[in-house]
Formats: C-alpha cells, sequence, structure tokens
C-alpha cells in the first residue's frame, strides 16, 4: 500500500483560515457579549480593569496569529511566489493586509496600549473630582484611537478571510481557471482566455 504525503498547503490554508475566524469572531463576542455584561454586573473601575485583561490577551493572541500567518505566507511565497495563478499562491493583496494587520496589532500592542493603561491608571488613581475629569478626558482620547484601530484591524481581518474565501471557492468551482489577480481573480469567461 502506498504512503500518503501529507499536503503541507492544505493544513497551512486550515490554519490562516481558523486564526482568521479567531481573529473576527473573538472581537465580535468581545464587543457584543463580553464588555456590555462586564458593564453591567460591575463598577466602572473593576470592569476597566477586567476589560484591559481581555484586550491585553486579545492583543497576545494575535500576536501569535500574525506569526502563524507569517509562516504561512513565507512558506507559499517560498514555494510558489507572489501573484501566481495556483490556489496556494500569495497575492500582493493578502501581502498588503497581513502588513496592515502587523503594523496595527503592534501599534496598539507595543505603544497605544501601554499609553491607555497608564493613562486608565491615573484615572483610577486621581482623588479630587477636577484631576479625575482630566485624567479620564485624557484616557478616553487616547482609548478612542485604540478602539478604531481595532475596528481597522477587524476590517483587514474581514478583508484577508474574504480573499481566502473567494480563491478556494472559484478553485473549487472551475479548478481550470488559472488564478489571477489582473484578471479578477480568474473569473473571466473561457477558463481565462480571451
Amino acid at each position: 500500500m502506498a504512503r500518503r504525503r501529507v499536503n503541507w498547503c492544505v493544513i497551512g490554508l486550515f490554519l490562516e483560515i481558523l486564526g482568521l475566524v479567531l481573529w473576527v469572531g473573538g472581537l465580535l463576542v468581545i464587543i457584543g457579549v463580553v464588555i456590555p455584561a462586564v458593564f453591567n454586573s460591575f463598577g466602572m473601575e473593576p470592569a476597566g480593569r477586567f476589560l484591559r485583561r481581555v484586550f491585553d490577551g486579545y492583543g497576545y493572541m494575535n500576536l501569535g496569529l500574525l506569526g502563524v500567518f507569517g509562516i504561512c505566507a513565507g512558506l507559499r511565497f517560498r514555494t510558489y511566489g507572489i501573484g501566481g495563478a495556483t490556489l496556494w499562491a500569495l497575492s500582493k493583496g493578502e501581502l498588503g493586509l497581513l502588513a496592515g494587520m502587523f503594523l496595527v496589532t503592534t501599534g496598539i500592542m507595543g505603544v497605544l496600549g501601554p499609553q491607555a493603561v497608564a493613562l486608565q491608571e491615573l484615572a483610577f488613581e486621581a482623588v479630587s473630582k477636577s484631576e479625575k475629569e482630566m485624567a479620564y478626558a485624557e484616557f478616553f482620547r487616547v482609548h478612542m484611537i485604540v478602539r478604531g484601530l481595532h475596528m481597522v484591524n477587524l476590517g483587514l481581518a474581514i478583508g484577508l478571510l474574504i480573499i481566502k474565501l473567494r480563491r478556494m471557492v472559484v478553485h473549487a468551482i472551475r479548478p481550470d481557471i488559472a488564478l489571477s489577480p489582473s484578471t479578477d481573480e480568474g473569473s473571466s469567461v473561457n477558463g481565462g482566455t480571451q
């Protein structure tokens, strides 16, 4: 009996899609379920501290997922190049979205996140009402930027997931069509020929 080889591209694609589902689903669950439940159950200060831990965990998960995405993209680039005509080739769109996700995530985790945490602690430790108001105003200014960046990151992850799923569907429906970025992912008539 012949021994079957493992198709590492399929495993990599599975890991990428699973990671993107975790990325998108994780933030949607935090926004839609965790934040309302926490603020309806605790006071502002304990809820803020708890959510800080939740978003730290989410950020570390995203950094780990970026590592997985980077390894898979590197292997796909090494094997198939950029913009090739196969399902497994790395597209320029994927590369751009990955770069954007990396920049936004490292910006949140490395720069703005620690700054927001420090401002949040100042607001919690402020004694007088005027100090507390000023500290909260500064915290919420940075917090709004971080929230906006999380939404940008969510959009980038959804875009990357759409690209991957679209390529899979096009390849499953018409495997004879060469997936080419210049022909709208190979959706032209007659197998991409004119």
